[in-house]
């Protein structure tokens, strides 16, 4: 069996965590995980105050077992939601995209641990100085939003070296055993896993992104703003998101410049993809671990397997390579 000080940390089974995908993380996919032994996270970010706190309930009405809820922190207005995290006496609350120093206290007061997603070692080190209980260190190859910089496999060990005791979860490119394994042996006390759950029964996405996803490879994602930009969504071009290449992302990605000035025809052109399941021209997330992922399954058949293959690879794989 696989432990690891993650699994005390948040009282379960297993050292894996789904991604708070914004959306599409919703109670059905946090229970799921929970119930399997992992730890599910609600994407919080996906709606107001009311279905936040909907959400949460329902979470807890499919699982006993402990979740929590996972921001976009630079978000307006979400330290309301956060609020409502912390009323409903979530197990976790994890933030991304923003310093979370200014959360950590009251999350602390309230029973509340605190994870932080990090792009870079110099985010980690300040997570770590803010207090925080957890850090998940998410390399470029991850889907959806994501830093520039660093890919998982540096990132991880670089991010362990660098804030002393704290756990760090690998995230970005796990979607198998295999990936599993290699990230506890760079170090990690657990894996973030997101692209690899959108493809589960739970994710409450719409079946022709799911399709997409499930006929990319590894080489068909590109790093792009393309979307935020025609969509208007406030991330910083510190962020790029990954995604699925289309037929979108080849005419526009590197016209920035191009893409705002024809934001507006652009933005009606991708409702009217999104309306129709087009996903030549929609917006589909994936990391590159897409090319990895090839059944729609349910959560907890997905994350039993990936513990299983990593308990053999890490039982079998040193004894056939070290003399």
């Amino acid at each position: 069996m696989i432990h690891t000080g993650l699994c005390d940390l948040l009282g379960i089974a297993h050292p894996v965590i789904n991604a708070p995908m914004t959306g599409t993380a919703t109670a059905d996919l946090a229970a799921a995980v929970a119930n399997a032994g992992g730890f599910g996270l609600i994407g919080g970010s996906g709606g107001d105050a009311d279905w936040l706190r909907a959400q949460i309930r329902a979470a807890r009405e499919r699982t006993d077992r402990p979740f929590g809820v996972g921001f976009i922190s630079l978000f307006a207005g979400v330290d309301d939601l956060v609020q409502v995290a912390m009323e409903e006496r979530v197990a976790a609350i994890a933030h991304s995209f923003a310093d979370p120093t200014p959360y950590v206290a009251a999350a602390h007061a309230a029973g509340i641990l605190v994870i932080a997603q990090v792009q870079s070692v110099a985010q980690a080190v300040a997570a770590a100085r803010a207090g925080v209980d957890a850090i998940a260190a998410q390399g470029t190859e991850a889907g959806g939003h994501t830093g520039r910089r660093s890919a998982t496999l540096p990132l991880v060990p670089a991010v362990i070296d660098a804030v002393g005791s704290v756990p760090v979860i690998a995230a970005g490119g796990i979607a198998d055993g295999r990936g599993f394994a290699a990230a506890l042996m760079l170090g990690a006390t657990g894996v973030w896993m997101g692209t690899r759950f959108m493809a589960s029964r739970e994710w409450a996405g719409d079946a022709w992104a799911q399709a997409r996803l499930l006929a990319a490879g590894t080489d068909d994602t590109v790093l792009t703003r393309v979307f935020d930009l025609a969509m208007g969504h406030p991330f910083p071009a510190s962020y790029p998101a990954r995604v699925i290449r289309n037929d979108f992302t080849d005419q526009w990605h590197g016209h920035d410049d191009a893409v705002v000035a024809g934001s507006d025809a652009l933005r009606a052109e991708i409702q009217r993809a999104e309306r129709a399941g087009d996903s030549r021209i929609a917006e589909v997330i994936g990391g590159n671990a897409a090319g990895l992922v090839h059944t729609i399954e349910p959560a907890g058949d997905i994350l039993r397997r990936i513990i299983a293959e990593a308990e053999t690879i890490l039982r079998t794989r040193p004894a056939a390579i070290v003399r």
